[in-house]
Formats: structure tokens, sequence, C-alpha cells
């Protein structure tokens, strides 16, 4: 079997180097076929590979870069100007062939505009989309754009929903993917001119689509695929996360506090943390960066070892796939 070589940026997110170097070693303990390209400075790089084993360090290697895209960087003005950074690095090797694909957790603005400035968009596509797919009540919903674009327009929105709609099938494995846009009411009447005109768009289009869907429908599962702007859909991805973050966090104080709690909770541990692997980002890692022309993907800024994982298992699954030629071949 054919490797698959992925570029990690070593030096992008909060826990660089050594949480992303964690997170490879264990992918490469996990995945045989996988191959990773370390992008950063070698000498902070170096030590974090200390205790792999010989088979592991075989599939991995490093390629030092002299400059790191910090999180608070103008995102076009990094990727133009720092053409030395661990960043950028990765995506001209997704460009030139050397690497498959990519994925880093730094600053998001700039993983977008290497995407278009680096890798290129794919024909026809006006802006590239960020979408994550979710753990939901009933199944997975997959939601863009959650930050590639602060705003968008209505055509913006129907070619989202296209991608979407390959990825939730091609990727997820959803037969007839049901597609549902993101507004303030399920009404005809509801949504602004660009909702409403991307209403009209969808509906006149071959996809699945259900209509509007609200921001409560989402973690119902309403939807295989639910299509908003940049900046809503950013809005639903933190909130989610700090709901639960919230939820983990107030159960263990009221926990602290009582008696017979503490012995109810006992029989229910199991419970609580199969609820929590089942929402827990960390486990599903990576969001890609569709309507490019390589496999880039973004991991949260606070990701540690588990969740670089879980995204360089989303990035080989997508290229597994051939993500990239699925949307390619069906937008053509």
């Amino acid at each position: 079997m054919k490797n698959i070589t992925i570029a990690l940026d070593a030096m992008g997110g909060d826990n660089s180097p050594h949480e992303i170097c964690k997170g490879a070693l264990l992918a490469c303990k996990e995945f045989q076929d996988l191959e990773i390209i370390l992008t950063g400075d070698e000498e902070r790089i170096k030590p974090c590979l200390s205790k792999a084993s010989s088979g592991v360090l075989g599939r991995v290697r490093v390629v030092h870069s002299t400059e790191t895209v910090a999180m608070d960087d103008h995102p076009v003005t990094a990727i133009r100007k720092k053409r030395g950074s661990s960043m950028r690095l990765a995506m001209e090797m997704v460009r030139s062939g050397e690497a498959q694909g990519c994925l880093s957790a730094g600053n998001t603005g700039a993983i977008v505009a290497g995407g278009v400035l680096v890798v290129g968009r794919l024909p026809l596509i006006d802006r590239p989309a960020l979408g994550v797919p979710l753990p939901t009540i009933n199944r997975w919903t997959f939601l863009l754009d959650v930050g590639a674009s602060v705003r968008s327009k209505s055509f913006n929105l129907y070619q989202y929903a296209q991608m979407g709609n390959v990825y939730s099938k091609k990727i997820l494995g959803v037969a007839e993917p049901e597609i549902g846009l993101l507004s303030n009411g399920t009404e005809k009447i509801k949504g602004d001119e660009v909702v409403a005109e991307a209403r009209e768009m969808l509906l006149k289009s071959s996809l699945n689509f259900k209509g509007y869907v609200e921001g409560d429908d989402v973690p119902w599962g309403r939807a295989d695929v639910v299509v908003c702007d940049g900046f809503m859909g950013n809005v639903i991805l933190k909130f989610g996360e700090g709901l639960m973050q919230g939820a983990r966090s107030i159960i263990a104080e009221e926990m602290g506090q009582r008696f017979m709690p503490k012995i109810g909770m006992l029989f229910m541990v199991p419970m609580v943390k199969a609820l929590w692997a089942r929402f827990n980002y960390e486990k599903y890692g990576g969001t890609p960066l569709l309507g490019v022309e390589g496999t880039v993907m973004k991991a949260h800024g606070r990701s540690k070892a588990p969740a670089i994982f879980g995204a360089l298992s989303a990035t080989r699954n997508f290229i597994l796939k051939d993500g990239v030629g699925q949307i390619r071949e069906e937008l053509g």
C-alpha cells in the first residue's frame, strides 16, 4: 500500500510543538501507512521526538523553518511575507505534491489565506469554506462555513451547500444528505436578503434541500448539512464547545459540594464518560477547508495530542476518499 504523507505545522496552536509532535507520533503508531513531515523549529521539535520507537521515527521527518505565523498576525500579510513560516512550508508541500495534505492548529485566517494563495482554489469556486462534522443527537451534521469568510453572498451559501453535500455523501457516507439553510425561523418570510436569495437558488437545485433550520435544530441533527456564513457558523461552533465544557465543569462542581450525589455518581460514571466521549471535539479533530486544490485541514487552536491525532486521522481519511477530487468532479 502506498504511504500517505501529511505535512504538519508543528509550530501552530497554543500547545506547540510538544503536543503537536506527540499527536503526530500517536497517529504514526496507529496508521502504518502514514508519513508525517513536521515543519518548524528543528531545535524545539527534535527533543519532542526523542522517546519514539525507531519504527515510528522512520516515518517522521523534520523540515526546519525560520518563521512562525502568530495567532494575532494579519492572515494575508503573514502568508505573503513570512515565506519561511512553518505553516506556509506545509502548504507549499501540498502544492508541489511532496505531501498529499497539510494540517495546522494555527491562525485560522492564515490557513484560509494560504489555502487560496498557496494551494489555490478549485475552478468555479468563489470562496472556500471551513466545515466541521458535529456529533448530534441522531446523526452527524456537517456545519459550514465556520470561519473561512465572515460574510457570504447568496451564491457562496449555494456553493457551500454543494460542497457540504459532497462531503456528507462521500466522506460521512450519507446516501442522500438533507440540506438545511440556517435562518432566524423556519417560515418562508424569515431570513435576510442574502439568506432568502440562497434559499431560492437551493430550491431550484438538484440538492435534497429541506428549507430553513434554526439554531436549536443543529444539536438535534435535523439536517445532514447546515449552511451559514462564517460568522454565524463560528458562533454556533464555539457556543457548543463552551456549553459542553461548562456542563462538565458544573457537574464536577456540584459533585464536590454534596455527599449523596457522589455515591449516586459512582453508578453514572460510565454513562457520563460515554456522553463526554461522544461529544468531545478532541476525538474528531480536523476541520477541512473545502474548495481548494489540495487537502488543507484546520485543528483547534487549543489542541493537545489527542485532538491532533483525531485531526490527522480525519486528514488521512479525506485523502483516502479523494475528498478534493470528489468535490471537483461533483461541481464540475
